[in-house]
């Protein structure tokens, strides 16, 4: 009897796709849904790396050009007043404050300082909004996607001892299929949890520093337009 059983299982097809064939609707409704946060999880993932190494690389440029001692109303003529780099932008943000700042006989109105950091600290808050965009959805792919595999993985599992009972029969080859197919959800929803999780611990703190710069330049901008109106 054992000789027959093992012959019977191992004549089954454990292959994924067989699993994901055997498994009942709602089990296999599940590891759609998994599979399905794994691929967004990955689109975010890649998107976020490449938007992040090119803001890293417009800061280093940008830092360049602000620091090569060309005159700052000269830049502002050259970038203009919607350029498409995020450390431009804010920079333009706190040029055009500067500009408006200015009376038409050439004096400043008051509280023009103040006025500038809040330009350029909302022109921030924009940039790093969206920088941050998506991070979320990892966020919520990393805590739900094992639950809901778990989840997945109880129905399976009871399904298969529903499945023995009404046939009395406890032998390999009456639980080994259920029971694979059961645990392929909770496979299936730690392959998507574990890289969101990663990948939204490393893409937050990356855009945390990528804000961090952006915060520095705006007040080394702002200590340079403090001195000219000191001057």
């Amino acid at each position: 009897m054992e000789a027959e059983t093992l012959a019977v299982a191992q004549e089954m097809d454990f292959s994924l796709w067989a699993l994901f064939a055997r498994a009942t609707l709602v089990v296999k409704i599940v590891m759609l849904i998994l599979i399905l946060a794994s691929f967004w999880a990955w689109a975010i993932i890649i998107q976020k790396l490449i938007v992040f190494r090119q803001a890293r690389r417009e800061v280093e440029d940008f830092d360049a050009r602000f620091w090569s001692g060309e005159p700052l109303d000269q830049l502002f003529e050259e970038i203009g007043p919607d350029p498409p780099g995020r450390a431009e932008r804010i920079f333009a943000a706190g040029m055009m404050e500067w500009r408006r700042s200015h009376r038409t006989d050439g004096a400043l109105i008051a509280g023009a300082t103040a006025r500038i950091e809040r330009s350029m600290d909302v022109a921030i808050s924009k940039e790093a909004e969206d920088l941050q965009s998506g991070l979320s959805v990892l966020a919520t792919v990393g805590s739900t996607a094992p639950f809901i595999g778990l989840f997945g993985t109880v129905w399976g599992i009871m399904n298969a001892f529903i499945e023995i009972a009404e046939q009395q029969n406890t032998n390999l080859a009456v639980v080994a299929p259920g029971i694979a197919e059961a645990l392929l959800a909770t496979g299936l929803g730690l392959l998507a949890a574990i890289p969101a999780v990663i990948f939204y611990n490393k893409l937050s703190a990356d855009a945390d520093r990528i804000v961090a710069n952006y915060e520095a330049f705006a007040d080394e901008f702002s200590t340079i337009l403090s001195r000219q109106l000191d001057g």
